[in-house]
Protein backbone atom coordinates (compact mmCIF):
# COMPACT_ATOMS: atom_id res chain seq x y z
CA UNK A 1 0.00 0.00 0.00
CA UNK A 2 1.58 3.27 -1.20
CA UNK A 3 2.16 5.70 1.82
CA UNK A 4 -0.44 8.41 0.32
CA UNK A 5 -2.89 5.51 0.44
CA UNK A 6 -2.22 4.75 4.28
CA UNK A 7 -4.94 6.53 6.85
CA UNK A 8 -1.75 7.08 9.30
CA UNK A 9 -0.23 8.92 6.56
CA UNK A 10 -2.52 10.97 5.07
CA UNK A 11 -2.94 15.24 5.99
CA UNK A 12 -5.67 16.04 8.25
CA UNK A 13 -7.95 18.52 6.34
CA UNK A 14 -8.35 20.33 9.39
CA UNK A 15 -4.99 21.29 10.62
CA UNK A 16 -3.31 22.23 6.83
CA UNK A 17 -2.67 25.35 8.76
CA UNK A 18 -1.59 24.44 12.15
CA UNK A 19 1.28 25.91 12.21
CA UNK A 20 -0.60 29.36 12.18
CA UNK A 21 -2.83 28.48 14.72
CA UNK A 22 -3.44 29.32 17.97
CA UNK A 23 -2.34 26.98 21.73
CA UNK A 24 -6.13 27.43 22.34
CA UNK A 25 -7.34 26.63 18.86
CA UNK A 26 -4.79 23.68 18.02
CA UNK A 27 -5.84 22.20 21.76
CA UNK A 28 -9.38 22.34 20.83
CA UNK A 29 -8.92 20.51 17.25
CA UNK A 30 -6.74 17.86 19.29
CA UNK A 31 -9.21 16.95 21.82
CA UNK A 32 -12.14 17.34 18.78
CA UNK A 33 -9.89 14.31 17.02
CA UNK A 34 -9.33 12.39 19.59
CA UNK A 35 -13.31 12.05 20.61
CA UNK A 36 -13.66 10.16 17.70
CA UNK A 37 -10.97 7.20 18.86
CA UNK A 38 -13.23 5.42 20.98
CA UNK A 39 -16.19 5.01 18.08
CA UNK A 40 -12.86 3.58 15.98
CA UNK A 41 -12.21 0.80 18.38
CA UNK A 42 -15.89 0.27 19.29
CA UNK A 43 -16.11 -1.08 15.40
CA UNK A 44 -13.39 -3.13 16.33
CA UNK A 45 -14.75 -5.10 19.41
CA UNK A 46 -15.97 -8.44 17.93
CA UNK A 47 -12.04 -8.67 16.79
CA UNK A 48 -11.06 -7.32 20.16
CA UNK A 49 -12.68 -9.94 22.08
CA UNK A 50 -11.48 -12.79 19.88
CA UNK A 51 -8.11 -11.30 20.82
CA UNK A 52 -9.15 -11.74 24.61
CA UNK A 53 -10.38 -15.05 24.41
CA UNK A 54 -7.37 -16.26 22.81
CA UNK A 55 -5.18 -14.38 25.76
CA UNK A 56 -7.66 -16.23 28.60
CA UNK A 57 -7.23 -19.45 26.29
CA UNK A 58 -3.35 -18.95 27.16
CA UNK A 59 -2.93 -18.36 30.52
CA UNK A 60 -5.82 -21.41 31.08
CA UNK A 61 -3.03 -23.17 29.65
CA UNK A 62 -0.35 -21.84 31.54
CA UNK A 63 0.90 -19.63 28.43
CA UNK A 64 1.74 -15.70 28.20
CA UNK A 65 0.77 -12.86 26.45
CA UNK A 66 3.54 -11.10 25.01
CA UNK A 67 3.20 -7.87 22.88
CA UNK A 68 5.70 -7.19 20.24
CA UNK A 69 5.85 -3.57 18.51
CA UNK A 70 8.26 -0.87 17.36
CA UNK A 71 8.53 2.83 18.98
CA UNK A 72 5.32 3.91 20.20
CA UNK A 73 3.69 0.67 19.12
CA UNK A 74 6.67 -1.21 21.27
CA UNK A 75 6.35 1.05 24.40
CA UNK A 76 2.67 1.04 24.30
CA UNK A 77 3.09 -3.07 24.82
CA UNK A 78 5.48 -2.69 27.52
CA UNK A 79 3.70 -0.19 29.37
CA UNK A 80 0.97 -2.71 29.53
CA UNK A 81 2.96 -5.58 30.63
CA UNK A 82 4.94 -3.48 32.95
CA UNK A 83 1.34 -2.89 34.89
CA UNK A 84 -0.02 -6.68 35.13
CA UNK A 85 1.64 -7.67 38.13
CA UNK A 86 1.19 -4.85 40.25
CA UNK A 87 -2.53 -4.51 39.36
CA UNK A 88 -3.42 -8.02 38.89
CA UNK A 89 -0.68 -10.08 40.72
CA UNK A 90 0.42 -11.88 38.13
CA UNK A 91 4.30 -13.18 37.51
CA UNK A 92 5.99 -10.50 35.53
CA UNK A 93 6.37 -13.55 32.64
CA UNK A 94 2.57 -13.76 32.39
CA UNK A 95 2.47 -10.80 30.14
CA UNK A 96 5.64 -9.38 28.35
CA UNK A 97 6.58 -6.77 25.58
CA UNK A 98 9.08 -6.76 23.02
CA UNK A 99 10.41 -4.04 21.33
CA UNK A 100 12.50 -3.72 18.34
CA UNK A 101 15.93 -2.85 19.51
CA UNK A 102 15.46 -4.11 22.93
CA UNK A 103 15.89 -1.37 26.17
CA UNK A 104 17.86 1.23 24.49
CA UNK A 105 14.51 1.55 22.01
CA UNK A 106 12.40 2.55 25.36
CA UNK A 107 13.98 5.74 26.21
CA UNK A 108 15.69 6.76 22.61
CA UNK A 109 15.45 5.45 19.07
CA UNK A 110 17.42 2.70 17.76
CA UNK A 111 17.85 3.09 14.13
CA UNK A 112 16.94 0.18 11.52
CA UNK A 113 15.86 -2.08 14.40
CA UNK A 114 12.25 -2.11 13.46
CA UNK A 115 13.35 -3.13 9.43
CA UNK A 116 14.31 -6.24 10.86
CA UNK A 117 12.16 -9.16 10.88
CA UNK A 118 14.71 -11.77 12.00
CA UNK A 119 15.17 -9.26 14.97
CA UNK A 120 11.79 -10.57 16.11
CA UNK A 121 12.16 -13.79 15.61
CA UNK A 122 15.54 -14.02 17.69
CA UNK A 123 13.69 -12.48 20.28
CA UNK A 124 11.04 -14.82 20.51
CA UNK A 125 13.11 -17.06 20.34
CA UNK A 126 14.54 -16.23 23.49
CA UNK A 127 11.43 -16.24 25.40
CA UNK A 128 10.75 -19.58 24.15
CA UNK A 129 7.77 -18.97 22.68
CA UNK A 130 5.22 -21.80 22.20
CA UNK A 131 2.20 -22.73 21.22
CA UNK A 132 0.51 -21.56 24.57
CA UNK A 133 1.62 -18.50 24.31
CA UNK A 134 -0.68 -15.64 22.38
CA UNK A 135 1.04 -12.83 20.39
CA UNK A 136 0.16 -9.24 20.01
CA UNK A 137 1.94 -7.58 17.43
CA UNK A 138 0.87 -3.57 17.73
CA UNK A 139 2.11 -1.43 14.67
CA UNK A 140 0.09 1.67 13.73
CA UNK A 141 0.75 1.60 10.06
CA UNK A 142 0.29 -2.31 10.22
CA UNK A 143 3.79 -2.59 8.25
CA UNK A 144 6.49 -3.01 10.50
CA UNK A 145 8.75 -5.97 9.68
CA UNK A 146 9.80 -6.26 13.26
CA UNK A 147 5.83 -7.04 13.63
CA UNK A 148 5.43 -8.81 10.92
CA UNK A 149 8.23 -10.99 11.08
CA UNK A 150 7.00 -11.62 14.59
CA UNK A 151 3.83 -12.85 13.53
CA UNK A 152 5.27 -15.29 11.08
CA UNK A 153 7.45 -16.69 13.30
CA UNK A 154 4.76 -16.88 15.79
CA UNK A 155 2.77 -18.79 13.78
CA UNK A 156 5.25 -21.35 12.74
CA UNK A 157 5.98 -22.04 16.59
CA UNK A 158 2.11 -22.74 16.90
CA UNK A 159 1.47 -19.57 18.93
CA UNK A 160 -1.88 -18.24 18.48
CA UNK A 161 -1.26 -14.24 16.87
CA UNK A 162 -3.50 -10.99 16.66
CA UNK A 163 -2.44 -7.86 15.51
CA UNK A 164 -3.63 -4.18 16.12
CA UNK A 165 -3.12 -1.39 13.39
CA UNK A 166 -4.55 1.64 12.40
CA UNK A 167 -4.93 1.02 8.35
CA UNK A 168 -7.77 -0.90 6.42
CA UNK A 169 -6.06 -3.57 4.52
CA UNK A 170 -2.87 -3.62 6.65
CA UNK A 171 -0.18 -5.69 5.49
CA UNK A 172 0.02 -7.17 8.93
CA UNK A 173 -3.44 -8.38 9.15
CA UNK A 174 -2.40 -11.10 6.66
CA UNK A 175 -0.34 -12.43 8.74
CA UNK A 176 -2.61 -12.71 12.02
CA UNK A 177 -5.10 -14.88 13.14
CA UNK A 178 -7.09 -12.08 14.44
CA UNK A 179 -6.32 -8.63 12.84
CA UNK A 180 -7.95 -5.84 14.35
CA UNK A 181 -7.74 -3.00 12.26
CA UNK A 182 -8.77 0.69 13.95
CA UNK A 183 -9.17 3.29 11.44
CA UNK A 184 -8.66 6.56 13.70
CA UNK A 185 -8.07 8.63 10.29
CA UNK A 186 -5.34 11.31 9.77
CA UNK A 187 -3.83 12.63 12.63
CA UNK A 188 -3.59 16.40 13.19
CA UNK A 189 0.04 16.46 12.63
CA UNK A 190 0.91 14.30 9.72
CA UNK A 191 2.33 10.58 10.30
CA UNK A 192 2.26 11.51 14.03
CA UNK A 193 1.17 7.72 15.12
CA UNK A 194 1.82 8.55 19.02
CA UNK A 195 -1.36 10.81 18.45
CA UNK A 196 -4.43 8.98 17.67
CA UNK A 197 -3.33 5.79 16.92
CA UNK A 198 -0.70 5.64 19.72
CA UNK A 199 -4.27 6.63 21.69
CA UNK A 200 -6.27 3.45 20.16
CA UNK A 201 -3.10 0.93 20.56
CA UNK A 202 -3.38 1.65 24.05
CA UNK A 203 -7.16 1.79 24.36
CA UNK A 204 -7.09 -1.89 22.96
CA UNK A 205 -4.59 -3.38 24.96
CA UNK A 206 -6.02 -2.21 28.21
CA UNK A 207 -9.52 -4.18 26.73
CA UNK A 208 -7.78 -7.04 26.20
CA UNK A 209 -5.29 -7.09 28.88
CA UNK A 210 -7.41 -6.32 31.68
CA UNK A 211 -10.85 -8.45 30.06
CA UNK A 212 -8.23 -11.63 30.11
CA UNK A 213 -7.34 -10.88 34.02
CA UNK A 214 -11.22 -10.85 34.54
CA UNK A 215 -11.24 -13.94 32.68
CA UNK A 216 -8.93 -16.06 34.59
CA UNK A 217 -10.45 -14.84 38.47
CA UNK A 218 -8.38 -11.74 39.10
CA UNK A 219 -11.35 -9.28 39.90
CA UNK A 220 -14.09 -10.07 42.47
CA UNK A 221 -17.10 -7.72 41.40
CA UNK A 222 -15.24 -5.03 40.03
CA UNK A 223 -12.24 -4.91 42.43
CA UNK A 224 -8.63 -6.03 42.01
CA UNK A 225 -8.75 -8.61 44.55
CA UNK A 226 -5.32 -9.92 43.19
CA UNK A 227 -3.27 -6.69 44.07
CA UNK A 228 0.38 -6.65 45.01
CA UNK A 229 1.11 -4.74 48.23
CA UNK A 230 4.70 -3.52 46.55
CA UNK A 231 3.88 -0.40 48.74
CA UNK A 232 2.15 1.86 51.29
CA UNK A 233 -0.28 3.00 48.91
CA UNK A 234 -1.44 -0.66 47.53
CA UNK A 235 -1.69 -1.69 51.43
CA UNK A 236 -4.26 0.41 51.57
CA UNK A 237 -5.89 -0.54 48.68
CA UNK A 238 -6.04 -3.85 49.65
CA UNK A 239 -7.72 -2.78 53.16
CA UNK A 240 -10.23 -0.78 51.39
CA UNK A 241 -10.69 -3.48 49.00
CA UNK A 242 -11.72 -5.98 51.21
CA UNK A 243 -13.77 -3.63 53.34
CA UNK A 244 -15.86 -2.75 50.00
CA UNK A 245 -16.09 -6.66 49.28
CA UNK A 246 -16.89 -7.83 52.72
CA UNK A 247 -18.62 -4.40 53.31
CA UNK A 248 -16.74 -4.43 57.05
CA UNK A 249 -15.02 -1.34 58.11
CA UNK A 250 -11.56 -0.36 57.77
CA UNK A 251 -10.07 -1.79 60.97
CA UNK A 252 -11.82 -5.70 60.53
CA UNK A 253 -10.49 -4.95 56.92
CA UNK A 254 -6.87 -4.68 58.58
CA UNK A 255 -7.03 -7.14 60.61
CA UNK A 256 -8.13 -9.82 58.13
CA UNK A 257 -5.35 -8.75 55.80
CA UNK A 258 -2.86 -9.51 58.58
CA UNK A 259 -4.86 -13.01 59.24
CA UNK A 260 -4.66 -13.88 55.38
CA UNK A 261 -0.68 -13.10 54.92
CA UNK A 262 -1.80 -10.52 53.25
CA UNK A 263 -3.81 -12.29 50.66
CA UNK A 264 -7.25 -10.31 50.41
CA UNK A 265 -9.02 -12.68 48.10
CA UNK A 266 -8.45 -15.01 50.98
CA UNK A 267 -9.59 -11.98 53.09
CA UNK A 268 -12.93 -11.74 51.48
CA UNK A 269 -13.44 -15.20 52.00
CA UNK A 270 -12.66 -15.41 55.43
CA UNK A 271 -14.51 -12.84 56.49
CA UNK A 272 -17.87 -13.47 54.70
CA UNK A 273 -17.69 -17.24 55.81
CA UNK A 274 -16.09 -17.02 58.96
CA UNK A 275 -13.30 -19.52 57.98
CA UNK A 276 -10.17 -20.42 58.65
CA UNK A 277 -7.26 -19.27 56.16
CA UNK A 278 -6.70 -22.60 55.42
CA UNK A 279 -10.44 -23.15 54.90
CA UNK A 280 -10.30 -19.78 52.38
CA UNK A 281 -7.35 -21.26 50.52
CA UNK A 282 -8.96 -24.34 49.73
CA UNK A 283 -12.15 -22.87 48.65
CA UNK A 284 -9.97 -21.00 46.20
CA UNK A 285 -7.66 -23.30 44.95
CA UNK A 286 -11.15 -25.69 44.44
CA UNK A 287 -12.38 -22.15 42.21
CA UNK A 288 -9.45 -22.18 40.49
CA UNK A 289 -9.04 -18.15 42.06
CA UNK A 290 -12.35 -16.59 41.58
CA UNK A 291 -14.07 -15.41 44.58
CA UNK A 292 -17.23 -15.51 43.78
CA UNK A 293 -17.05 -19.48 42.96
CA UNK A 294 -15.04 -20.09 46.20
CA UNK A 295 -18.06 -18.06 48.12
CA UNK A 296 -20.21 -20.37 46.47
CA UNK A 297 -18.41 -23.77 47.40
CA UNK A 298 -18.06 -22.23 50.75
CA UNK A 299 -21.76 -21.74 51.10
CA UNK A 300 -22.27 -25.33 49.95
CA UNK A 301 -20.11 -26.87 51.96
CA UNK A 302 -22.18 -25.01 54.73
CA UNK A 303 -25.03 -26.67 53.53
CA UNK A 304 -23.93 -30.06 53.59
CA UNK A 305 -22.89 -29.59 57.17
CA UNK A 306 -25.98 -28.13 58.44
CA UNK A 307 -27.78 -31.02 56.61
CA UNK A 308 -25.94 -33.89 58.27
Amino acid sequence: MPETTRTTEKRNEKTMNLDEMSTHNILQVMNQEDKSVPDAVNKEIKQIEQAASAVIDSFTKGGRLIYIGAGTSGRLGILDAVECPPTFGTDPEKVQGLIAGDQDAIMKAVEGAEDDPELAAADLKELNLNEKDTVIGLAASGRTPYVIGGLEYSKRVGAKTASVSCNKNAQSSRYADIPIEVEVGPEILTGSTRLKAGTAQKLVANMISTSAMIGIGKVYKNLMVDVQLTNKKLVERAKNIISLAAQVNYDTASAYLEKSHQNPKAAIIMIKRQCSYEKAKQFLEQSNGFVREAIRIANDKDGETNNE
